[in-house]
């Protein structure tokens, strides 16, 4: 029988897999509140553990699909200094405790909340190219709340979106480096002793949500209007950040 606390992780990680998916299906807002809503039931990096393995099962289907439609140039840049970010969250992980993870996965979520309110701005000035100075911090900014949170998404749109891409090849250069950093996550995640044999198995348990769920992303963006549905998002993103920052000061203070 499970206990109240296995109930509570059980519902906080269908739920955190869920919005992967339903993110990986199409509703890309979706995934950065994964890692907070599973952040208030298990710590920080174990969240962040259980779920790398789901989503790069998620990511590889996306690379077969996206894998004649990239920006070459934008992936030789973001690419060498997203590894600083991740060698940054690492560090990072290595040195602090789960309150300071969890402030910085707080405070990742209300910065999402700001970019998203602002991101409309982006589109209004000319279209930007590729440039390296801009993409070595954007890339870097990505990496490390990648590393920490799985929300690597807005250093990523930030740096991109003023280009103008191509939709498709746009969303192919995001789908394929995201692949790429989280494969580049595995090895930290080894060292800091987080793909235990519990952890493996809890991922491997919860495959299936991420599967279902990516298919049913696929089938809400058909049905469901984007600018409610984002609102909704928006003020869920908000309330974890608060909760997680709030409860981290608590325990630091």
């Amino acid at each position: 029988m499970l206990s109240s606390g296995d109930l509570v992780y059980y519902v906080a990680a269908v739920i955190s897999v869920a919005l992967f998916g339903l993110s990986k299906g199409g509703l890309s807002a979706l995934g950065a509140l994964g890692i907070p809503v599973l952040s208030l039931a298990v710590s920080p990096m174990k969240a962040a553990a259980i779920t790398l393995p789901i989503l790069i099962v998620q990511d590889w289907v996306g690379v077969w699909a996206f894998r004649r439609d990239f920006d070459s140039r934008n992936l030789l840049i973001l690419m060498p200094a997203s590894l600083l970010g991740v060698g940054a969250g690492w560090l990072m992980a290595s040195y602090v405790n789960d309150a300071v993870v969890r402030l910085a996965v707080g405070l990742i979520s209300l910065g999402f909340v700001a970019f998203m309110l602002a991101r409309d701005r982006m589109a209004i000035a000319e279209a930007t190219k590729a440039d390296i100075a801009p993409g070595i911090f954007w890339g870097a900014v990505s990496g490390f709340t990648s590393f920490i949170s799985h929300a690597g998404a807005a250093g990523f749109l930030v740096y991109t979106m003023p280009q103008r891409l191509e939709p498709r090849v746009f969303a192919g250069t995001s789908v394929i480096f995201f692949a790429l950093v989280n494969l580049l996550k595995i090895p930290p995640y080894f060292l800091l002793g987080q793909f235990s044999r519990e952890n493996l198995y809890q991922s491997l348990l919860l495959l299936p949500v991420g599967i279902l769920s990516t298919l049913v992303g696929v089938w809400l963006t058909r049905v469901i209007p984007m600018d409610k549905f984002y609102k909704v998002v928006l003020v869920l993103s908000f309330l974890v950040g608060v909760k997680l920052v709030y409860d981290a000061l608590a325990e630091l203070l």
